[in-house]
């Protein structure tokens, strides 16, 4: 089990540095329906991550993971086809960085937050940790470490849990700082929101070549056997 939290350590870092996700619960917590939104918007995205996750293990899991397997090939191809993919993202990123004077873009739905519901916060959260592209391939990454380890079940499910744990670290930590601070939160959290705007591009396009050329590395270092 030891060697699997150790594999999934780094995808529950990248899942953890989602810049909109972040910005976005730090928005609703200065909104009416704050304690509401912020706790439906959380628990969406940790759901996300989990249920990319427990697939990724439910379909490769049982197999044999022996050396140059087939299912060790076939999972050792999947890294190796999502880490070529993430460099296309990283160069979309950084071709989206504000120019110097400019205002960072924002996607148009965070404008309309006071206006979410419970519902629409848990759905929009669980969509940004699940359909979002850097979050599904490192979420199923991390499922198929998972399984590649040959853990009991008992085991898989505890693997899981520190991944969603991790991963949501930085959505759940402003909702806590909320919740143990309240108002007095919001100079705190408006700082963080205001560098993550800023930031969003540089960080995620770096954020996405690092995982490039992990998830590369792995996939050669499966397939070479």
């Amino acid at each position: 089990m030891g060697k699997a939290i150790g594999e999934i350590l780094p995808y529950a870092l990248g899942a953890a540095i989602s810049v909109i996700p972040i910005i976005a619960i730090i928005l609703m917590l200065v909104t009416p329906k704050a304690k509401a939104n912020g706790s439906a918007f959380a628990a969406g995205f940790v759901a996300g991550l989990a249920l990319i996750c427990i697939i990724a293990v439910a379909l490769a899991g049982g197999s044999n993971y022996s050396s140059s397997s087939g299912p060790t090939q076939t999972v050792s191809t999947i890294k190796l086809v999502l880490g070529l993919l993430l460099p296309f993202a990283a160069f979309r990123h950084w071709r989206a960085r504000p120019k110097r004077g400019e205002e960072p873009k924002m996607p148009k739905w965070l404008a309309s937050i006071d206006q979410f519901t419970p519902v629409r916060s848990f759905g929009i959260g669980a969509a940004l940790s699940a359909v979002n592209p850097k979050n599904f391939a490192l979420s199923l990454a991390a499922g198929l470490s998972i399984a590649q380890a040959g853990l009991s079940t008992g085991q898989d499910a505890a693997t899981i849990v520190i991944y969603v744990l991790l991963g949501g670290a930085t959505i759940l930590g402003p909702l806590v700082v909320y919740l143990a601070m309240g108002q007095r939160a919001t100079e705190i959290l408006g700082g963080w929101r205001t560098w993550l705007a800023d930031n969003n591009a540089t960080v995620m396009s770096v954020l996405l070549l690092v995982f490039a050329v992990v998830l590369i590395g792995k996939g050669i270092s499966g397939l070479s056997g």
